[in-house]
């Protein structure tokens, strides 16, 4: 799940208990993506989550690999044209979790080739973060799949009614923003959402 907080009220304090209620739901990464937030409001607002997650999922924070590390949160995710999965490690130490954002093949290589431990991979259909911009599809899923041994995560646009299509082109997992933390009940749509990726993993 990725975080949003406009979708909450735009609080902080409605934030962190719809990620909570979320993670009770079945949810088991979070990446905190909150980029308007100063690095101190990001540090707050991280510890505020991990005592409230407390190890029942992973938390990573978004670009911000020093906030990650005085926190310390499990790992961070990288956007496709940001830090270097090197100088993330670097900061965070060995252990932690470096995902990368890609939209294409090449990128993904190149995310595989420097040493990320997963890959969010987008968009897959149309998405309110991404407005006016063409979705990939699940054919871009299936191409990277298919030259890609790590771990592939979908965005953009995903719902109970497509999450399997995700999974059945080759995703492990889907990460959601509005689906979860607009639903009148975090927990029941988080639970939700996860039966339905276990259903297309068996059928996979």
């Amino acid at each position: 799940m990725v975080t949003d907080r406009s979708v909450a009220n735009g609080s902080l304090p409605v934030l962190v208990k719809r990620v909570t209620q979320a993670v009770k739901g079945g949810v088991d990464l979070v990446q905190l993506r909150e980029k308007d937030l100063s690095a101190g409001e990001l540090l707050e607002l991280t510890t505020s989550l991990l005592d409230a997650i407390d190890g029942r999922a992973k938390l990573i924070v978004n670009d911000r690999a020093d906030v990650a590390f005085a926190a310390g949160a499990q790992g961070i995710q990288l956007g496709e044209d940001g830090l270097p999965v090197s100088a993330a490690r670097k900061t965070l130490g060995s252990g932690t979790l470096v995902g990368r954002s890609v939209h294409s093949v090449p990128a993904a290589s190149q995310a595989e080739a420097a040493g990320a431990d997963f890959l969010v991979v987008g968009t897959m259909f149309a998405s309110r973060t991404h407005p006016g911009q063409a979705p990939a599809g699940t054919d871009l899923m299936r191409r990277i799949s298919c030259n890609c041994r790590l771990p592939l995560i979908g965005i953009g646009g995903i719902t109970p009614e497509n999450a399997s299509e995700v999974i059945e082109a080759g995703g492990s997992g889907v990460a959601v923003i509005t689906n979860i933390l607009a639903a009148p009940d975090p927990e029941a749509a988080a639970a939700r959402l996860k039966e339905v990726i276990r259903g297309a993993w068996r059928i996979r």
